[in-house]
């Protein structure tokens, strides 16, 4: 399976980490450009390609770690996200519901994605923290996900352990993962959590 990630901000350099360390090959791609990339630093050089927006969108499996109002460029940029599977890592703190109709974020991100399978996950924790070796003495850090595709949250589950996190289930979108969505103002309960889980 080809992976992707878009966006090279500070959670989506966090995650690139996180695959190099493991020695996964991961597309990356922001709205700059390729070149803007060319500096990466030689510890993820050899697992992360620099891309176009264009051909990060070819991978199976998509991160999005933008900023929320930028999904909408994302989505734009390709055509037909029939059976791509989204990892949905943003974060609408500060977007008016009134803007999101109503919804979860999530539910937004993957209406503007006909065709693409979508799992919250990623997004509760800061950079700086997503970017540490997932592993420590008290087991490894938690990675929350939900999504309404028992299938695609498997596949996002096994990626999640491959990078050495522990994957937690929170069940459909609009239910238990309105526990790592943010609205208006306030952040979900979940959010900034910092959890390890031990290996049995």
């Amino acid at each position: 399976m080809r992976y992707s990630i878009i966006g090279s901000g500070s959670v989506g350099m966090a995650l690139a980490t996180q695959f190099a360390r493991q020695h996964i090959t991961v597309g990356l791609a922001n709205s700059r450009g390729p070149d803007s990339l060319a500096s990466l630093p030689v510890a993820l050089a050899e697992h992360v390609i620099p891309q176009t927006l264009t051909d990060a969108l070819q991978a199976q499996l998509i991160l999005l770690a933008v900023p929320f109002r930028a999904h909408r460029d994302v989505a734009a940029a390709l055509g037909d996200w029939q059976g791509k599977i989204v990892i949905d890592a943003t974060n609408a703190y500060g977007i008016p519901l009134s803007e999101l109709g109503g919804q979860p974020s999530s539910a937004v991100v993957a209406r503007a994605m006909p065709g693409a399978t979508l799992v919250k996950a990623f997004n509760h924790l800061p950079a700086a923290q997503l970017a540490q070796e997932p592993a420590s003495a008290g087991g490894r850090r938690a990675i929350f996900l939900a999504g309404d595709d028992d299938a695609a949250v498997e596949t996002v589950a096994a990626l999640v352990q491959r990078l050495g996190y522990a994957p937690v289930s929170l069940g459909k979108l609009a239910e238990g993962g309105l526990l790592v969505q943010a609205r208006e103002q306030q952040w979900a309960p979940l959010i900034f959590q910092d959890l390890f889980k031990k290996d049995s």
